[in-house]
């Protein structure tokens, strides 16, 4: 299978790689969305994450939001992995034009990747949702101003919170037209990590009008019919395999 996705890299010119929680993972990143996440949330905290995760609940109950966040979500020491970093020598090599993920921990930045649209956002940028001063995640993980585990801003005691986008919020149009021009001029989209189901990212792949479409993933999505080739493994692996040093 890595040989015949070998073979479509170098017969393309403009890739694509859009990508999911699945990429995170083999850096150690546990996925929330998974059987594993969602039941420690309940048991822990007595919400699923996706209610944790939204906007109102964000409003409502901002304590158990930033616990919730910094216990979970919050993951400094993670390292990028052979997927990003096969996704860096794509890109250097003048294939890969552009990423487009699902993720918010910044690693496809952290392994060399220049083009990156994050479309939910990035937990190592904050801001004050007050005065929009801006803070890293060192803030967040250590702040000199908080009222128990909500972030206060040092200009003006605003709460602090991540750039990300949380349930019931839209995504940030000038990303999402980044995303999907990019998607629209590929000659080939590699779609990694991601079972397909987050709309509306996942609408992203009805823009591609190139001649391959390449599934990775561990378990089969709704598109693996429409695919030229379907790998069901390990990303890093497939990737790293593809791509050679």
């Amino acid at each position: 299978m890595s040989e015949a996705l070998k073979q479509i890299l170098e017969n393309s010119n403009r890739v694509v790689f859009f990508g999911g929680a699945g990429v995170s993972t083999e850096s150690g990143i546990p996925d929330f969305r998974s059987e594993q996440g969602l039941y420690s949330a309940m048991h822990n905290y007595g919400h699923p994450p996706e209610t944790i995760l939204s906007n109102s609940f964000f409003n409502r109950n901002p304590e158990l939001f930033f616990t919730y966040r910094k216990e979970n979500m919050m993951h400094p020491d993670a390292k990028p992995n052979a997927a990003h970093f096969a996704l860096v020598r794509l890109e250097q090599a003048g294939k890969l034009t552009a990423v487009v993920t699902q993720n918010i921990d910044g690693l496809h930045q952290k392994a060399g990747s220049k083009t990156v649209f994050e479309l939910h956002g990035s937990m190592n940028r904050n801001y004050c949702v007050a005065c929009g001063k801006k803070y890293p995640m060192d803030y967040i993980l250590s702040p000199t101003r908080a009222k128990g585990s909500v972030p206060l801003c040092e200009a003006c005691d605003g709460i602090v919170r991540p750039d990300v986008v949380l349930f019931e919020e839209p995504l940030d149009q000038s990303v999402w037209s980044g995303a999907l021009a990019a998607i629209a001029e590929a000659d080939t989209l590699i779609v990694g990590g991601t079972s397909l189901a987050v709309y509306p990212a996942a609408s992203l792949l009805h823009y591609f009008k190139g001649k391959n479409l390449v599934l990775i993933n561990k378990g089969s999505t709704s598109f693996d019919s429409r695919a030229n080739l379907v790998v069901n493994d390990s990303i890093g692996k497939v990737l790293a395999e593809a791509v050679p040093e």
